[in-house]
Parts: C-alpha cells; sequence; structure tokens
C-alpha cells in the first residue's frame, strides 16, 4: 500500500509537471493570438497557469477537510518558489536590468496583502468565508491593475509575427486537456501525500509546505529555468512575484470563500512571517539597487535548507 501511495504521488508530481507547462505555452499562444500585451500575459495568464495546480491541491484538500494542506500548500509554495526557484535562478544568473515600476507595484502590493492576511490570521485563527470573498475580491483589483498599467509597463509593444499562425481552437483544445491533467494530478497527490503523511506519522502541514509545495511549484521551477536558458531571466523574476500573489489571492481565496480554512499556529507564526521575510531578501535589495545579486540567492537557499531540515524536525 505505501509503495503504491509513493508511485501514485510521483504519478500525479509529473501529471502536474507537464500539464503546468504544456498549458502556460497554449496560454501565451492564445494571448498572442489575442494581441494581449506581454507583459499583462506575464503577470497573469502565465503566473494563473503555473498557479492553477495549488489553487486545484487546496481547493481539492479543503472539500476533504484537510485545512493543513490547504493553507500549508499555499503559503509553503510562496516560500519555495521564492527561496528555491528565484534563489537557484539568482545564484545561477542575477537579474541585472529590472523592470523598477513594475516590479514595485508588485511587491507593495503582496506585502500589503501578506501582513493583512497574517495579522487577520493571528487573530481569527482562520481565513473564514468573508475573508475568502475580500481575497477574490482583490484578485479583480490586481487583475484590473495589470490591465490598466500595461500601456505604461510596455503594453504597446509588438505582438509576436508568429501569432498569425496559432490554431486558436487547438490551443484552447490543449488548454482543456492540460487542466484535466492538473485536475488528476492535485486529486492523486492530495490523496497519497495525506496517505504518505499517516503511513509515517508525519504531520499533514509539513508534507504540505515541503513535498507538496515543492511539487505544485514545478512548473514555476520549469518557467524559471526555461527563462535562463533563453536569456530572460526577468520574466522568471516577475512569474515568481505574479505567482506568489495569486496564491494568496486564490489558492487561499478560493477554499476560504468554499468552506473556510482553520488555520494551525505554525501557520501563522512560522509559515507566513517567513514568506514575508524571504520576499523582503529577495526584493528590497533588487528595489533599491535595480539589480539582484548572487549572494541574494545562495541566502536565500542557505533559508529554504534550514527551512525544511527543522520542519521535520
Amino acid at each position: 500500500m505505501m509503495v503504491q501511495a509513493i508511485v501514485l504521488f510521483i504519478v500525479g508530481l509529473v501529471l502536474i509537471c507537464l500539464g503546468g507547462d504544456r498549458l502556460v505555452d497554449a496560454a501565451v499562444a492564445i494571448a498572442k493570438k489575442l494581441g494581449i500585451p506581454q507583459i499583462v500575459v506575464g503577470a497573469t495568464i502565465v503566473s494563473l497557469g503555473t498557479t492553477l495546480p495549488e489553487i486545484l491541491v487546496s481547493t481539492t484538500a479543503a472539500f476533504y477537510g484537510s485545512a493543513a494542506i490547504a493553507a500549508g500548500n499555499a503559503f509553503g509554495s510562496i516560500i519555495c518558489n521564492t527561496a528555491l526557484i528565484a534563489g537557484l535562478t539568482q545564484t545561477i544568473r542575477p537579474s541585472r536590468k529590472v523592470e523598477f515600476a513594475s516590479i514595485a507595484w508588485r511587491s507593495g502590493f503582496f506585502f500589503g496583502v501578506l501582513i493583512l492576511m497574517n495579522v487577520y490570521g493571528y487573530v481569527t485563527g482562520a481565513f473564514n468565508r468573508p475573508a475568502g470573498v475580500i481575497l477574490l475580491l482583490l484578485f479583480v483589483v490586481y487583475a484590473w491593475l495589470n490591465i490598466r498599467r500595461a500601456s505604461a509597463e510596455g503594453g504597446d509593444e509588438a505582438q509576436d509575427e508568429s501569432g498569425a499562425e496559432v490554431s486558436l481552437v487547438k490551443q484552447l483544445i490543449v488548454l482543456a486537456v492540460c487542466a484535466a491533467l492538473l485536475y488528476v494530478g492535485a486529486n492523486l497527490l492530495v490523496d497519497n501525500g495525506i496517505l504518505i503523511a499517516e503511513a509515517i506519522g508525519v504531520p499533514e502541514r509539513v508534507i504540505a509546505v515541503t513535498f507538496i509545495a515543492l511539487g505544485t511549484s514545478l512548473p514555476e521551477l520549469v518557467t524559471s529555468v526555461m527563462s535562463l536558458v533563453k536569456g530572460y531571466g526577468n520574466v522568471g523574476l516577475g512569474n515568481v512575484i505574479g505567482a506568489n500573489i495569486l496564491n494568496m489571492l486564490l489558492v487561499i481565496g478560493i477554499p476560504s470563500a468554499v468552506a473556510g480554512i482553520p488555520l494551525e499556529a505554525s501557520t501563522v507564526t512560522v509559515d507566513m512571517p517567513l514568506a514575508c521575510l524571504v520576499m523582503a531578501v529577495l526584493l528590497v535589495p533588487i528595489l533599491v539597487r535595480r539589480k539582484s545579486s548572487r549572494l541574494q540567492g545562495i541566502a536565500l537557499l542557505g533559508i529554504y535548507t534550514v527551512y525544511c531540515v527543522v520542519s521535520f524536525i
């Protein structure tokens, strides 16, 4: 039974990785076909595509009553996206030319929402339905801000000439198939993650903030690595920031609005403050110096290593 659970857990990770990667490609192709500015594509559609695994896992977990996975996955993914993925990419190739205005307002939005969520979670011990509805409304505001600021951030740039050759119907079919892969993968990940946690006596939250968070962050990892390979490191950096915002607004917002999420003390006292810390380590030097350094990446990787070790201990 244990071997079967591990195999199915791995199958779930593979399905999520494949589905998330292809979904992003299809979303970008459709956006180019319809003439949507690339900055809006990166900050919303690509980030939404790479965050879909977290959304599906958390929503599924909430319906199953596994609140520790729903909350732990969201903040564990933020920590993983920032400390591991951004840490890795900044260590390999630091960002030298950063679009300050684009990152500045998204950074302010992220920290403002996270601090308010941390205070609310500390006071109430849960994200109830009203809190979930507010987070979903904030997602609408975030999407509107992206559209509103698109022209100032390069929205009038020329579109990819290959967009004219893209088959809209074909890409829509790819989107549907990838969504199905993500749904199946998310179910396998949650079901077998719970079984593995119970079998080895590890709390659900630890599984959520490590293995499941890493598994659902694979699309962000694939996107960031491919951005480096193609010489567009800032695309990966922007995707991490956008994905982290969506982790708060949708990965927490949807299950909270549906069923409410009771929070473990460790989520409020450890995971949420640490998510704020690693984003500060990543973003504050960039906002001050207009570029990142390899030292930031090494520091983030060190923080993530310590976090994983302490979580298991």
